[in-house]
């Protein structure tokens, strides 16, 4: 009978504690973290991504962290190649692997291949609702026509809503939205086991505005400037970054600066939590249930599913 391996997935909204408990399952398992973080990717990007120190990684290998520069595109069709190669390689050394992020189009492709019509990062609708609202349909539609000019000439060109669709999930996929239209769920190499974390809301709001309060004491406000030359790049147009910009344009003063930043990183956790609840094949835990976590996956793999 041929050896199964197997892809351990957590997933939750951002400050709910992902680090912290994978190193102790990489710990427990033996095994390596594959991050699936999509601007932890960036060297450039440290403060504002919350990329784990070398001491909150503990010795163990984390991929996909500092593995590109911000000038680089990357997007989600070619992390799910270049991951899927990645976890491969750590899967003919150990028995089990460990994703970890809270990009929900990254782990989506990597776990499901691509959706007939995939969802994408939520961020990527509010740039193009902004874009709509400040510059008109007809700039969206442009942008549509340059990046899958098949599915420009079928698209209702007066309905804003369809023409954002096609663009979010061309700019989150990195691939035209009419080569989706005929996809299906692929097969893995490999068994997922899919694991939520979360909190109670009150305390994950808490952590969210500590987390923040962080950034800015070790000096978020200088990392955001010293990436204004990249500021129009995709992975700066995000929670995090796009409110420091626009204080450093002098939109709004420090006190309102920081509000925006607390106040948007609550609304993004609240929408990764929707996201990931849609898929039932997550089992939720509290971060702090280590031992019933390590007692759920053992029991995953005490009972594999059969092809």
């Amino acid at each position: 009978m041929q050896e199964v391996n197997y892809l351990v997935v957590i997933v939750g909204p951002t400050a709910v504690g992902k680090t912290e408990l994978c190193v102790r399952l990489a710990h427990y398992f033996k095994t390596e973290i594959i991050s699936a973080d999509s601007r932890q990717f960036y060297r450039e990007m440290t403060i504002g991504t919350a990329k784990p120190t070398a001491d909150e990684q503990e010795g163990i290998t984390h991929h996909f962290i500092n593995s590109h520069s911000v000038v680089e595109e990357y997007n989600a069709a070619a992390f799910e190649q270049d991951a899927l190669g990645c976890i491969q390689s750590v899967l003919a050394q150990h028995k089990v692997c460990i994703l970890t992020g809270g990009s929900t189009l990254y782990i989506k492709m990597l776990t499901d291949g691509m959706d007939e019509i995939p969802d994408v990062d939520p961020e990527i609708r509010v740039q193009l609702q902004q874009t709509l609202d400040t510059q008109g349909l007809e700039v969206l539609i442009k942008q549509l026509d340059e990046l899958d000019p098949v599915y420009g000439q079928q698209v209702d060109r007066a309905n804003p809503q369809r023409v954002m669709r096609a663009l979010e999930v061309s700019i989150g996929t990195g691939m035209p939205y009419s080569s989706f239209r005929k996809g299906t769920k692929v097969e893995r190499p490999f068994q997922i086991i899919k694991i939520g974390l979360n909190r109670d809301r009150e305390e994950l709001y808490q952590r969210i505005d500590l987390r923040m309060d962080l950034m800015l004491k070790n000096g978020l406000v200088d990392e955001v400037r010293s990436l204004a030359a990249y500021r129009d790049k995709n992975a700066l147009q995000t929670v995090g970054y796009r409110e420091v910009f626009e204080f450093l344009d002098g939109m709004y003063d420090e006190a309102e600066m920081i509000r925006l930043l607390k106040r948007n990183s609550r609304r993004y956790a609240k929408r990764q939590l929707t996201w990931f609840t849609r898929d039932t094949e997550y089992q939720w835990f509290h971060p702090s249930q280590f031992k019933e976590i390590v007692q759920y996956i053992e029991q995953q793999m005490n009972n594999p599913k059969l092809p």
